[in-house]
């Protein structure tokens, strides 16, 4: 198990770099090149292990996947489509690379087994995995498919008119993916709009794509073109360094090329509407999506309330701005994100426990969480629980702080944002450090 120091700020951060690639996006480029009739070339992919498992899937599944430096060269399967593996695909840490990936293999000839590790295995599947049956996939699993190893017997799949039980574009995307081998059109509909990352970059590879308001729909049979894509950056990375440099005294910061997708800005418009100084300016697209540049500076926050119907579009930052919340004056109030108590860990418990052992005031709620500031945070011991969010989130507390915050399980920062502490470094920052326990394993 690995450690991390981070120490408080010397002084404002300042400077200008890139977040890494973006995430969600790599996964989906990489399999929509999977998908292609031909060669696809990909660039600024997210280096951390999440998408590495995505890469082996996909060559397990029989595409050429060679990934290096960030880029990837791909020769999709085309119309012949993807082929059974004779192994077990392991997902890792990734629930994209699980959901997504039965959505592939329901749509194959085949039979496929899917797993990941302790974290994953106890995520929810049911949610993807009973619409998958709908379209006639056969799919088993432990809790009668809920949980990972998951066993799918690909076939004939048959388009629909199918409704996700919540708003997930884990879901709405493995149901796409599933879609363009089933017969006839496969229409998604959703209870509010999740990130539609998959259906921006299928439209951009040639695929039919079409919306009525919280309905998506795919033709089966398209296949995508090859592409050439280089990731924005993402957006849920760069949320840890604005809001650092929303909450260090003086700072000024610009991070270029980031993704601006308006399903993935919610974390901003919060801390925009906690008083945080943060502009945004669009220069281009890539992969079907908006970019651009995200400028920060150092203000004063005040508390405040995110609404259930916001938090779909947040969920993942909800770590960070709770940590910004204990610098904030009064109350920050987030509920309707029961959805936190099943991701890598119960964020709710998670996060709320680290402001606590930091001296901060936090308390969980069934579906969320309040946290009362402002307050000066105080050194001490924080545990990750393998969450990577949890362990960044409480990275950048440590930026303000009063004395050293200790990490525990840093490791897990490897599924997203290895770069971390680099990126850190690069804007000032270069009083936090890491350490190694035990077998570094």
């Amino acid at each position: 198990m690995s450690t991390y120091v981070s120490r408080p700020a010397a002084g404002p951060l300042a400077g200008e770099l890139r977040a890494p690639g973006d995430k969600s996006l790599s996964h989906r480029a990489l399999m929509i090149a999977a998908l292609a009739e031909g060669h696809s070339e990909l660039s600024g992919l997210n280096g951390g292990a999440d998408v590495e498992a995505t890469g082996r899937m996909l060559s397990q599944l029989g595409a050429t996947c060679e990934v290096t430096d960030h880029k990837a060269l791909v020769k999709g399967c085309g119309r012949e489509g993807l082929n059974e593996s004779d192994d077990v695909l392991d997902a890792g840490n990734s629930g994209t690379t699980m959901r997504l990936g039965l959505g592939l293999c329901a749509g194959l000839q085949g039979a496929s087994v899917l797993t990941g590790d302790a974290s994953l295995r106890r995520r929810p599947m049911l949610r993807v995995v009973e619409p998958l049956r709908s379209m006639g996939a056969r799919i088993d699993g432990r809790d009668r498919g809920e949980r990972a190893p998951l066993f799918v017997r690909g076939g004939p799949l048959q388009g629909g008119a199918l409704t996700t039980s919540v708003a997930s574009a884990q879901v709405k995307s493995s149901l796409l993916l599933a879609g363009l081998k089933a017969a006839g059109t496969t229409s998604v509909t959703e209870p509010s709009l999740s990130r539609d990352h998959t259906e921006r970059m299928l439209g951009a590879a040639g695929v039919r794509v079409s919306r009525s308001g919280l309905t998506v729909s795919v033709e089966g049979g398209d296949v995508p073109l090859p592409v050439e894509w280089n990731m924005p950056g993402d957006v849920s990375s760069a949320v840890y360094l604005v809001a650092a440099a929303s909450m260090v005294p003086s700072s000024r910061l610009s991070l270029k090329g980031v993704g601006l997708n308006p399903t993935r800005v919610g974390a901003l418009q919060a801390l925009r509407e906690m008083g945080a100084h943060i502009e945004t300016e669009p220069t281009g697209e890539e992969a079907g999506e908006p970019v651009g540049t995200i400028r920060i500076r150092a203000s004063r926050l005040q508390g405040m309330t995110i609404e259930p119907s916001s938090v779909p579009g947040l969920i993942d930052e909800i770590p960070i701005l709770a940590v910004a919340a204990t610098q904030a004056t009064g109350e920050t109030v987030i509920t309707g994100a029961a959805e936190l108590r099943v991701k890598e860990s119960d964020r709710i418990d998670s996060v709320v426990a680290g402001i606590t052992a930091l001296g901060g005031n936090a308390h969980a709620l069934a579906d969320g969480l309040i946290v009362t500031g402002p307050t000066r945070l105080a050194g001490g011991i924080v545990e990750s629980f393998g969450d990577h969010r949890v362990a960044l989130s409480f990275a950048v507390a440590g930026l303000v702080a009063s004395d050293e915050v200790t990490i525990e399980g840093w490791e897990c920062v490897a599924t997203s944002f290895p770069e971390f502490s680099a990126s850190l470094a690069q804007v000032g920052a270069a009083a936090t450090g890491k350490r190694y326990d035990g077998d570094g394993s």
